[in-house]
């Protein structure tokens, strides 16, 4: 259903399982919707698709950015995460087909925070269908059916698909937060910059169906 017909504000996350940042943003995130009337919706975004080669921790690069500015945000937001010692670090299609379906089974929500902390705050290797699989047990989702799924590409089509929106929205860093059809926010935003996105959607939201009903008489 869309926004108009439901009446709520829609908060698209474009992130990826790999970026710390993307983890960080949850926070601000829920501080702002928390007693809103808005849907988070998570996004998939892959930063270093196949066969890019992927980062590791035990070169410069990476070391540099968290003490630079990952440890000192995670401080100043009060978060627990470290530098996972993965190497290299994994690819995200799989865990990202493993998000269709869980959205599929009810579990969508759930599914992207559990992975992020598995990654960031557990050191776990998310490029494994074994590791995924048990994420999504404990997300009550089949981990047979899940294995499966993976294995036999099942969601392959549902994740290109939301690449292509990724595309479409010209996403190109995550997180990127859009809120209703305008509002952009890049990067780990405060959550009263969050807040005043979605009341702003609410309000044009509200002035939209009021239009709507007036000429449909409703």
């Amino acid at each position: 259903m869309t926004e108009a017909e439901t009446g709520k504000v829609t908060v698209r996350v474009w992130s990826d399982y790999v970026c710390p940042f993307c983890m960080l943003a949850e926070g601000p995130l829920h501080e702002a919707t928390h007693d809103l009337d808005a849907a988070i919706e998570w996004m998939p975004f892959e930063l270093r698709p196949h066969p890019t080669p992927t980062l590791r921790p035990e070169d410069e690069y990476l070391p540099a950015v968290w003490a630079r500015s990952v440890y000192p945000m995670a401080r100043r937001l009060g978060v627990d995460i470290t530098l996972p010692t993965v190497s290299p670090q994994p690819y995200t299609r799989l865990a990202f087909e493993g998000y269709q379906y869980a959205a599929e089974h009810g579990r969508a929500a759930q599914y992207t925070p559990r992975v992020l902390r598995a990654f960031f705050q557990e050191n776990q290797d998310i490029g494994r269908v074994d590791v995924l699989a048990g994420l999504a047990a404990e997300l009550g989702l089949d981990p047979a059916r899940f294995t499966e799924a993976l294995e036999s590409g099942t969601y392959a089509r549902a994740h290109q698909e939301a690449l292509r929106t990724a595309q479409k929205h010209r996403i190109s860093v995550v997180p990127t937060i859009i809120v209703g059809e305008r509002h952009r926010l890049e990067g780990v935003p405060a959550a009263a910059d969050i807040r005043r996105a979605v009341l702003d959607a609410q309000a044009e939201l509200a002035i939209a169906r009021g239009a709507a009903c007036g000429t449909d008489g409703c």
